[in-house]
């Protein structure tokens, strides 16, 4: 189609401006968000939309554990598998209204049809909920980023919906860059947490003790890269016996 007979995309947003001239988004890059980790184990959340992309929002929500109803009439093969299994449940209908949203913790939604994404939009916020309409940024009161998660670590990127290309190169250089060795001596780590707790007495004390072997000579994660887990457990029960004689 040439360019001059190209009419512009179809409004989406609550502006409901027929063709979108995208001044909806036009503050997206000053707007400051707050990154926050949600902890979702047990939690209802519902996802609107039985295509890919619900499928998508599907998986990451079990993925942390959240307890997940799916509302949509029709619903991709691998949605249908998770239902039968007891996985997630799901209501084979299309969205109902503010009804669907009571005792919800955070809805998702991904429907073709704008009217009914911005009605679940305006009922979340009216209650005060976590809302995320996928790929419709005014409809949004949280975006999700682009994360890059091994073991414990989990890495977010975000580029405030400017560009999902630049956030996807970003996630797999990120992931090329912090790989197992990272998530490994997390672990290891977090064992070394209770004996510090109980044994250093202030927050500076544990917070040297835990720099002095993250940054310290020889590199740990350059001993877990070559496969060296047993030094670098030596290195912690070296600082340990360090921070307790400094205690003496």
């Amino acid at each position: 189609m040439p360019a001059q007979a190209y009419a512009g995309k179809e409004c989406v947003c609550q502006l409901r401006k027929g063709i979108c001239d995208q001044s909806c988004v036009r503050d997206m890059l000053e707007t400051p968000f707050y990154i926050a980790c949600l902890k979702l184990t047990g939690r209802r959340c519902l996802v609107v939309g039985g295509g890919d992309i619900g499928l998508e929002k599907v998986e990451g929500l079990l993925a942390c554990g959240g307890d997940v109803t799916l509302v949509a009439p029709v619903a991709h093969p691998e949605l249908e598998r998770l239902a039968q299994e007891g996985s997630i449940k799901w209501e084979k209908r299309a969205y109902a209204g503010a009804e669907d949203l009571e005792g919800i913790f955070m809805a998702i939604a991904c429907t073709d049809d704008s009217e009914v994404n911005i009605g679940i939009f305006d009922d979340a916020e009216q209650r005060a909920m976590l809302v995320n309409i996928v790929d419709v940024p005014p409809l949004c009161n949280f975006i999700l980023p682009a994360i890059v998660r091994t073991g414990p670590l989990a890495i977010a990127i975000s580029t405030a919906g400017a560009s999902p290309a630049l956030a996807k190169r970003m996630k797999r250089e990120i992931s090329e860059l912090f790989g197992e060795e990272y998530a490994r001596l997390a672990v290891i780590l977090n064992d070394a947490r209770g004996w510090a707790k109980g044994t250093l007495p202030t927050y500076q004390d544990r917070k040297e003790f835990f720099e002095g072997i993250v940054n310290g000579d020889p590199d740990p994660i350059e001993l877990l890269r070559e496969g060296q887990e047993a030094a670098v457990l030596a290195i912690v029960e070296s600082a340990k016996e360090r921070a307790a004689a400094a205690l003496a």
